[in-house]
């Protein structure tokens, strides 16, 4: 399980895209700090000695310390938090693809515990659990108010033994009740098949440590299978909640052979950073599709971001969740007496925005596709389609850093290129997407020949 919008992935070392940081922040000279400051921290003194005397219980330092640390952060913004040691150490193995959990990526909205989406192929996903649902209770507690480490906690757990959770879901009257058994869950990154001749399909799950070098093995794959080369390719990138920065990058240098592909931008110099294309190994011979949808967030968003802004693919689904901040994470010194790693604590601080090659903040705001279309199976009974959670929902998120109005939302372009029932398979984004790579293919052909 994970922390932030999850319960699996997204953690890891070094910088994740709406990611993380071991390390490396500067950290204002102690003299620099103003008086007041002072004041504030005698006054914190003051409080903390009035609870330990007066309060009804017997409460220790340190649980009034960590409950102090832990308020401050949450009311900076949704991602920066406390990571006690067990949930750091953990964090800091995450990104290598095998986690402990149920399989669901989590954020907190008006105090309730809520799905961004589901992991593939995991004891969540088997289950039925969607994008939206509200986590009202954890075996016989309710999550009214319930920090993410603690619904961390009390959803991780050996494998095989069990958890029971109550969702409410939107449009429907009742609880429902699940009990899911918890796993060791390895998720395979990368995914690949050849969805007609000459067209390929790869679907990125998260970003971990092996994707960019999974990624392009499995493009050698297709191209191999089609006799060297591919007519199209579509990247999904849908319910895709990030990972590490670095992969972001290498992913989106795969595509590209030149040009920006993101940058950072802080308080700090060392959180003002950019990164670029390289001309080697790049894979430009054949258009792209990137599907996303409001479970496409940071890592992800950098990468279809990128590659929307150098036009080397059109960009096709409905509006992504909009994580555009850079998270730090700072380990913090080993109580006195207890030197191992494993005692150790860390902060994640919010520490910088990342920007699109032109300039785009996507902070709470997204990206918007070149095709908006939603990935409803209609049916003659149905309804509309429910607003997807996305980072503006969050109480207390960054603004983008711009002076600029956030962009309206699409009304949408094609809602649904033909109305679809009957087939519970079907997925009207990717077959759009295929269309449109054939339309291309069509097109340059006609031109080559006029």
């Amino acid at each position: 399980m994970q922390f932030r919008r999850r319960l699996l992935p997204m953690f890891g070392a070094l910088l994740l895209a709406g990611g993380y940081l071991l390390g490396g922040l500067a950290v204002p000279n102690v003299s620099a700090v103003a008086k007041d400051a002072y004041d504030n921290v005698e006054l914190f003194a003051n409080v903390l000695t009035l609870v330990q005397k007066n309060y009804v219980d017997n409460v220790s330092t340190q649980q009034l310390i960590e409950g102090a640390i832990t308020g401050m952060l949450n009311s900076l913004d949704p991602h920066s938090a406390y990571l006690p040691p067990e949930f750091y150490g953990e964090l800091q193995v995450d990104t290598k693809g095998s986690f402990g959990g149920l399989g669901i990526e989590i954020t907190v909205k008006n105090g309730i515990l809520t799905v961004v989406a589901p992991i593939e192929d995991t004891p969540a996903d088997r289950a039925g659990v969607k994008a939206g649902d509200m986590i009202v209770k954890i075996d016989d507690d309710f999550t009214k108010d319930m920090t993410l480490v603690d619904a961390v906690r009390r959803m991780r757990g050996p494998k095989g033994t069990k958890v029971k959770v109550t969702l409410r879901r939107e449009g429907v009257a009742e609880f429902i009740n699940l009990t899911l058994t918890r796993e060791v869950i390895k998720i395979q990154s990368v995914k690949s098949r050849m969805l007609d001749k000459g067209y390929g399909y790869l679907r990125i799950t998260q970003f971990q440590e092996r994707t960019s070098t999974d990624l392009e093995g499995a493009i050698d794959k297709l191209e191999k299978e089609n006799g060297g080369s591919l007519s199209g390719l579509v990247l999904d990138l849908r319910n895709n909640p990030g990972g590490l920065l670095t992969q972001a990058i290498k992913v989106s240098d795969l595509f590209l052979d030149g040009g920006m592909i993101v940058y950072t931008d802080g308080r700090l110099d060392s959180q003002k950073q950019k990164y670029y294309a390289h001309k080697n190994g790049s894979h430009l011979e054949y258009p792209m599709v990137i599907l996303v949808n409001g479970g496409t967030a940071s890592a992800s968003e950098i990468v279809t971001g990128a590659l929307q802004d150098h036009k080397r693919a059109l960009v096709l689904g409905t509006q992504t969740f909009g994580k555009g901040s850079v998270q730090t994470i700072l380990p913090l010194d080993a109580a006195p007496g207890e030197g191992s790693d494993k005692d150790k604590a860390a902060i994640r601080l919010t520490t910088a925005r990342y920007y699109t090659p032109n300039g785009r903040s996507i902070q709470a705001t997204g990206i918007t596709p070149d095709i908006v279309m939603e990935n409803t199976i209609v049916a003659a009974s149905a309804t509309g389609p429910n607003e997807n959670l996305r980072e503006e929902n969050l109480p207390g998120h960054l603004d983008n850093g711009t002076k600029e109005p956030a962009p309206a939302k699409p009304s949408g372009e094609e809602p649904s290129a033909q109305p679809i029932s009957g087939d519970p398979n079907a997925d009207p984004q990717l077959e759009r997407a295929l269309e449109l790579l054939k339309s291309w293919n069509v097109f340059k052909t006609v031109v080559a020949q006029g």
